[in-house]
């Protein structure tokens, strides 16, 4: 989805996440009562007693550092705690939880908690009330034609862990089509690139189609495998160039696609790592950025942070405490070794994964590239904004024939209408990708050559 490190704690989205096997079945079952002493604890203050009951995955993520800093981080942007009520037995992305609403002072977020087969805690999370009731898993999908000719189908792509659950979207007609691949954001993201009620990818696939072009879009690694990848020295390859590679391979085999014709749509982390894809698959058609940041690291967490803890109004001192814990991971990590990454978690990651985003660029890799690349930008957007992060296209690309930039009025990260100001609220409001926008991507798409 966003540009939050797909551990990063948002309020949109998940602290650490290992989904469970099983669940509290009844109401003595052990992890309700370790959902609330975790709980209980971290209201204490008592942030080694609130891990106590994790798992090892989520005992390595999230040390009493981390956790510290979540809680402090949480009320920067949520405001004080309150109060809290009794826990509840729930389903959540087709596990079994334990939900305990919990009040702050400036807006009510669900505590989270499932557990492994041990009762272990292995999910851990903080919810917006209004998102978690809005969130759902897609349902698989079965081979269909539409009655505007338009056939949907599943198509895995292949990754280390296992298959990644993906939808091919072909225009009506035998084709050949080009194809696009969509590339989503960081998080746990599904094929749709689903984020609260809204489907950008979903969107942006149809319009394709409707257009005479084909897409592929699939479940990230980070969503079908999270509990395997937990704990371990991750990558950002890990997470999106590696995947992306494979469902490109498995694309430009698929009966009816032009494999002259393959391009690369990424959003956000998957626009922030496309030149790296095209680098790395020089058979490309060309490369479609949508609200691509040049680099990306926890200075960006720090920005954000900032940016909604304004919004919410709250005092310079406390933004300042909850922002010290992610400057210091940021100096630390400046000078570490890739090669011997210091253990333990910064901001929810690895350091593995940071320093893999350390040294990249993505506007220094852009100019290294021949294919053509279309860079998209919302004017509202908070999280990739124009003035920090597309002037960096604009001056490196401002005179390219190779490369079209277009920044449109008052659409956000969704490139879907923004609130004003911008803010994570306008990720909770129905809508969808702005017609303009895939008009744009279609038209482009079409009037590229293909690959010689």
């Amino acid at each position: 989805m966003t540009l939050h490190a797909f551990l990063s704690i948002t309020l949109a989205g998940v602290l650490f996440t290992a989904p469970a096997a099983h669940a509290a079945d009844t109401p003595t079952d052990p992890c309700v009562a370790r959902s609330a002493a975790s709980l209980d604890a971290l209201v204490r203050g008592d942030y080694a007693g609130a891990r106590k009951d994790f798992n090892a995955a989520v005992s390595q993520a999230v040390s009493v550092a981390t956790l510290e800093q979540v809680w402090t981080q949480i009320q920067s942007q949520a405001g004080a705690y309150q109060k809290h009520a009794e826990p509840q037995q729930q389903s959540m992305d087709g596990h079994a939880v334990v939900v305990t609403p919990v009040s702050f002072a400036r807006m009510p977020l669900n505590f989270v908690v499932a557990c492994d087969d041990d009762g272990r805690i292995s999910t851990f999370r903080f919810v917006p009330v209004e998102a978690m009731a809005r969130r759902a898993v897609p349902p698989p999908v079965a081979a269909h034609t539409r009655a505007d000719g338009v056939h949907v189908q599943p198509l895995a792509v292949t990754s280390p862990p296992g298959p990644l659950q993906g939808v091919l979207t072909l225009p009506a007609g035998k084709g050949p089509f080009p194809a696009v691949l969509l590339v989503a954001g960081s998080g746990p993201q599904d094929r749709d690139e689903t984020i609260g009620p809204n489907k950008p990818f979903r969107d942006i696939a149809d319009g394709l189609a409707a257009a005479g072009i084909a897409s592929l879009r699939y479940d990230k690694r980070t969503r079908d495998y999270g509990a395997q990848m937990a704990g371990k020295a991750i990558t950002v390859d890990d997470e999106v160039t590696d995947d992306a590679l494979s469902a490109l391979r498995k694309l430009g085999r698929q009966p009816h696609i032009d494999a002259r014709r393959l391009f690369v749509l990424g959003h956000s982390l998957g626009a922030l790592m496309a030149p790296r894809i095209g680098k790395r698959d020089a058979h490309l058609a060309g490369l479609i950025l949508l609200a691509s940041p040049p680099s990306f690291g926890l200075d960006t967490i720090v920005r954000q942070t900032r940016y909604i803890g304004h919004l919410k109004g709250t005092p310079a001192a406390e933004l300042d405490k909850a922002t010290a814990p992610i400057i210091e991971a940021r100096d630390e990590l400046a000078h570490a070794d890739p090669a011997e990454p210091p253990e333990g978690s910064f901001f929810h990651a690895p350091a593995s994964y940071w320093l893999s985003l350390r040294d990249y660029n993505a506007v220094t890799v852009a100019k290294t590239l021949p294919m053509p690349m279309l860079v998209l930008q919302g004017s509202g957007d908070y999280q990739v904004t124009p003035k920090d992060d597309f002037v960096h296209w604009q001056q490196a690309f401002a005179h390219s024939q190779r490369v079209r930039l277009k920044e449109y009025p008052g659409l956000g990260h969704l490139f879907m209408p923004a609130g004003q100001p911008p803010s994570p609220a306008d990720y909770d409001k129905p809508g969808h990708v702005d017609e303009q926008v895939i008009r744009d991507i279609a038209a482009w798409v079409e009037a590229q050559p293909p690959h010689s």
